[in-house]
């Protein structure tokens, strides 16, 4: 079989075309600004109020002949089967019968800073208050539109891999849990997380750069838990300064070039370097394990002194890394085939072989999903959903009392079945009013050329990752040289997987593993049998049991905004707080507008606002919108019951501005006492005189 696939793979390079067809795109996907819970930490008083950068979704197109492939990476939190079959409808519409479950792949950044009520499932949900419609449309929007633009973009030009390391940006959160695989098995590896980068480069046929793919394992939560403003996290802020490096002249977002940082087997590793401490007096700590004061929290942080600093230094050094793998030599270019394979499997009827220490081998199979008490006191970089103490089994938050009065205690076959996790919700144990988690999750497969990209259903660790990488590679390329990547919270999201090892001593990672101890030698067997398929031409595999769309009993408690009203003597976008008269570089400059509700239209691709120069000619340019790191837009309710809100707009001047005459924007929709529906405003700031000192 070896020297088949060997013989075939390498007639297959001989013949194909020296360059593939390529097309790249970026669109907005930014959800509604204020007032929406963000997915990621579990904190139910984490709700928007404004944008600090906003979400994107980048689309990467590669084709040959015969085949395609499509590889998205979205500024989200987590990602859903019902969003990849709601953007597959709407290009099967525009592109029939060219995209398709096989060869779309949609993978979340995991960002924590971005508005939620788009997953469906109870469990992730649930501090969201429900579903929020918006939040989906946006990101369904965004990414098909993404699609589309790559596709309009499509001609020949070449792919590009190259490796690197990069220290200085990770740890491992949960070290303990890693110390118990196998020591043969650490002693292959220098560290406790990846530290490898992986980046495609993708250049046109005249050999102009048209973008890149960048794999690093690290967690999107430098920007913590008490942050209020959207944002892209490190992964995202590393793609704006890429993309504002070979895009200079250009919005962010409205570039030629596009930079992904997709996420990857991050599971238990963390941005936040200086490790866990004790908010107030700085002792070492952890969750569980030594605590601190009662009135002080066991946090990690760093690299920076605060979280918007940490996220800038670590997206500076990850686009550092990434810039100097797309210059320096060598570089290794990808031909060769394309294929791709999918199937949706249960995990709850999947079964593995099980060697009984000194005796028989026997069937194993995943459980029903549930969640370990370990889950509800979360991790280092933020508390969990009920925000327990570390071992405590009982919580002051509400959402728990609302839990404990509807899941029901779990069954002796769960109690036996997940071994040792002490189990806090059995999630697969009960559907009201919809299903708290998956069953059926998405698995994923593609090759290209030498390069193979594992799209896995969650946050696999570090070691689950490797040994996923290393059950392929001993399929496709055991006897060849090939890159396998892991493309984390592909398609479906189902919480964590860890080693069978990793999930004894149940931290957060091993209490968040759904199905169970056999978690992960599931996938192994899966993703080997992915492999296979593509290595037999003719053997063709069944969809899998289809997961079902669960909107049509989905649940929302988030109120939709009634009206607004301008405050007292004013009209929507009268500027109520001017900007100083002169300002200089790094100085944050502020004005303030009379607002209305940021929810009545989220603006995709468009801005809440501009920050803009007057030019020699007498006409206004624009330097900067919400998009950029130097802005931020805050929206703030001054009276609920007469629905008076203003917006406060920031910007913190950049070094090497022009100097010159400056003005503020600001943009929005009201919504009138009465209906009418939407209508536009604006409003404007005085000029202002921008110097070096």
């Amino acid at each position: 079989m070896e020297l088949r696939f060997m013989f075939v793979l390498s007639l297959w390079i001989t013949t194909a075309h020296s360059m593939y067809k390529i097309g790249i795109g970026i669109a907005d996907v930014t959800g509604p600004a204020a007032g929406v819970t963000f997915l990621g930490y579990g904190k139910v008083e984490q709700s928007g109020e404004g944008i600090h950068l906003r979400q994107f979704s980048r689309a990467f197109l590669i084709e040959d002949s015969t085949s395609r492939v499509a590889f998205v990476s979205i500024d989200s939190a987590m990602m859903g089967d019902h969003i990849k079959k709601d953007v597959l409808k709407k290009l099967n519409e525009k592109l029939p019968g060219l995209y398709d479950t096989n060869n779309l792949m949609l993978s979340s950044t995991h960002t924590h800073s971005t508005p939620g009520g788009y997953m469906l499932h109870m469990l992730f949900d649930l501090s969201t208050w429900g579903y929020v419609q918006q939040t989906l449309n946006c990101l369904v929007k965004g990414i098909t539109l993404s699609i589309l633009r790559a596709h309009d973009k499509l001609d020949y030009g070449r792919v590009f891999v190259n490796k690197g390391e990069l220290n200085g940006i990770s740890i491992n959160r949960s070290p303990q849990s890693y110390l118990l695989n196998p020591e043969a098995e650490r002693a292959q590896y220098a560290h406790n997380v990846d530290k490898t980068m992986v980046q495609l480069k993708f250049e046109s046929e005249s050999g102009m750069p048209l973008g890149v793919i960048n794999w690093y394992a690290v967690h999107a939560t430098s920007m913590n838990n008490t942050n209020r403003l959207i944002s892209s996290d490190n992964v995202g802020y590393a793609s704006v300064l890429f993309e504002q490096k070979m895009n200079p002249e250009n919005f962010i977002g409205k570039g030629r070039f596009v930079a992904a940082f997709a996420s990857s087997n991050l599971g238990d590793v963390t941005p936040n370097i200086k490790g866990p401490r004790c908010q107030k007096s700085g002792k070492l700590c952890d969750i569980p394990g030594p605590s601190c004061d009662a009135n002080e929290l066991c946090v990690a942080s760093g690299p920076g002194d605060d979280m918007k600093e940490s996220t800038r230094i670590i997206a500076q050094r990850l686009f550092d890394r990434a810039y100097e793998l797309m210059v320096e030599k060598p570089i290794i270019e990808i031909k060769g085939p394309i294929k791709a394979v999918h199937q949706f499997i249960d995990m709850t009827t999947e079964e593995v072989d099980y060697k009984i220490p000194g005796g028989d081998t026997i069937k194993r199979k995943g459980c029903k999903p549930a969640m370990g008490h370990t889950f509800s006191s979360g991790t280092t970089d933020g508390p969990g959903l009920f925000s327990f103490e570390a071992g405590s089994k009982s919580s002051n938050n509400p959402l728990w009392d609302i839990v404990t009065n509807f899941v029901p205690k779990p069954s002796p076959e769960q109690v036996k079945c997940h071994e040792e996790k002490s189990i806090l919700i059995s999630t697969g144990e009960f559907n009201y009013p919809l299903a708290w988690s998956p069953k059926i999750v998405s698995t994923q497969l593609a090759v290209i050329g030498q390069l193979i990209i594992a799209c896995v259903p969650g946050e696999f660790t570090t070691m689950s990752g490797r040994r996923v990488r290393k059950a392929i590679h001993e399929v496709l390329c055991k006897n060849s040289w090939c890159t396998i990547v892991i493309a984390g919270l592909c398609n479906t999201y189902s919480d964590y997987i860890t080693t069978p090892e990793e999930y004894k001593l149940q931290r957060y990672e091993g209490a968040s593993t759904l199905f169970g101890p056999n978690t992960l030698p599931i996938y192994l067997k899966q993703y080997s049998k992915l492999a296979k398929t593509l290595l037999n031409d003719n053997n063709k595999l069944d969809p899998g049991p289809e997961p079902v769309d669960l909107r049509l009993n989905a649940w929302s408690l988030l109120s939709t905004p009634m009206y607004d009203t301008p405050l007292s003597q004013h009209n929507y976008g009268d500027c109520i707080e001017q900007p100083p008269f002169s300002a200089v570089w790094g100085q944050t400059v502020k004005a303030k507008f009379v607002s209305a509700n940021p929810r009545n239209n989220p603006m995709l691709e468009m801005t809440f606002l501009t920050v803009e120069r007057l030019t020699d000619d007498f006409k206004w340019d624009v330097v900067a919108t919400d998009a950029n790191w130097e802005t931020e837009f805050i929206w703030k309710t001054v009276s609920w019951l007469w629905a008076n809100s203003v917006a406060d707009i920031k910007w913190t001047i950049p070094e090497n501005t022009t100097p010159g005459l400056y003005r503020i924007r600001h943009f929005g929709y009201f919504k009138n006492f009465g209906g009418g529906g939407l209508r536009r405003y604006f409003g404007t700031s005085e000029t202002f005189k921008v110097t070096e000192k």
